[in-house]
């Protein structure tokens, strides 16, 4: 007979179960509750059953009251989870100007994520006092609760510093969610912050993973802490020649054609004239960095081609000039001065007569 009971009443706690899934997936589109929603019905069933009888099973019933704690646990978790996505669906990311969305989702994340940790603390707590001997021990451990404080602060120093670090990201706005950071010399995208460690997803899709006391205690740069939008630079090295008009035309033409270009910022300048060289200085922008980074690699691929195809002359050249070297011409000797050895000076003669020998 118990048995029938049991079965009864886990078999009407799912169906309540499930009827009540299909109400909240209408207005949530969101599963999360189901599963665990199984379980916490299922065990909350079996132990009022057994509770109902005069059943001696003190040991089964103590088992039900843990895997009733954990289950609520389970569901209290997913609770939160879906409440937290059904209200970040509707701010929405996928907007131009999407800073204040990105805050609300960091903030949110990290906040929700504090809470399921705090809910497994609490959860484990209730499940140690079911045990009579861990009521017993606790006065013992609130004795010497000093000294286990200070040695868990001192052993968990780094991962308290990463969880107070986490905090103060997630509501210093100093990083958020899809802001485009460079962070050791890479560039890339916030794709997840933890309450300990922050991912970036790098462009070259590859992870870089920092802790969070990383972006309080070191330099970074972040483009999109105010807008996303951003300005960007291409410098070219030219020939003197180079018609600086006609470039500036060409780039304003190309630009207006793009879809990269948002219609802000479309300057051509020589920044520097030294030695061989013109330095021209391109300054667009765009609506994010990725379109930033494409658009730039764009003008400066068009530019070098219209310099090849229209002004050759101006592509960078070494010029060389050969100065004809002057002859020197060494002025001639006196002639009263003759350097001969052998010669008609008197020294010379008296030279010429000791080497030639004596005359036949």
């Amino acid at each position: 007979m118990l048995f029938i009971v049991l079965g009864c009443s886990v078999v009407f706690a799912l169906l309540v179960v499930e009827v009540v899934h299909r109400l909240v997936r209408r207005f949530t589109h969101s599963g999360k509750m189901y599963r665990p929603g199984q379980v916490f019905a299922a065990v909350l069933a079996a132990q009022i059953s057994l509770s109902a009888y005069p059943v001696d099973a003190p040991i089964t019933l103590h088992a039900l009251g843990i895997a009733l704690i954990l289950a609520g646990a389970w569901l209290l978790s997913a609770l939160i989870s879906t409440l937290v996505d059904v209200s970040l669906s509707r701010i929405r990311t996928d907007v131009t100007d999407n800073r204040h969305a990105r805050r609300v989702h960091t903030q949110v994340t990290l906040v929700r994520r504090l809470v399921l940790v705090v809910i497994g603390v609490l959860a484990v707590g209730a499940i140690l006092m079911t045990f009579p001997g861990a009521r017993a021990v606790g006065s013992t451990v609130l004795a010497s609760a000093a000294v286990i404080g200070a040695v868990a602060a001192f052993s968990a120093q780094s991962l308290l510093g990463n969880l107070i670090s986490g905090l103060q990201i997630a509501f210093s706005d100093a990083v958020r969610l899809d802001d485009v950071v460079v962070v050791e010399g890479e560039w890339g995208r916030v794709e997840d912050i933890t309450l300990t460690y922050v991912v970036l997803h790098l462009w070259d899709d590859r992870r870089l993973v920092l802790p969070t006391s990383y972006f309080l205690k070191t330099p970074f740069e972040n483009w999109t802490r105010t807008q996303s939008a951003l300005l960007g630079t291409v410098e070219m090295d030219l020939d003197w020649t180079v018609p600086v008009e006609a470039m500036r035309h060409e780039m304003r033409s190309m630009l207006e054609g793009s879809d990269l270009w948002d219609g802000r910022v479309s300057v051509l300048q020589v920044t520097q004239a030294t030695q061989g060289f013109v330095r021209v200085r391109a300054l667009v922008s765009a609506a994010d960095a990725g379109k930033l980074w494409d658009l730039r690699c764009l003008v400066r691929e068009h530019l070098v081609d219209w310099v090849q195809r229209q002004h050759d002359s101006a592509l960078p050249q070494v010029r060389t000039r050969a100065v004809n070297a002057v002859r020197r011409v060494q002025p001639q000797s006196d002639q009263h001065t003759d350097a001969r050895v052998f010669g008609e000076s008197a020294d010379g003669a008296l030279r010429e007569q000791a080497f030639a020998g004596p005359k036949p």
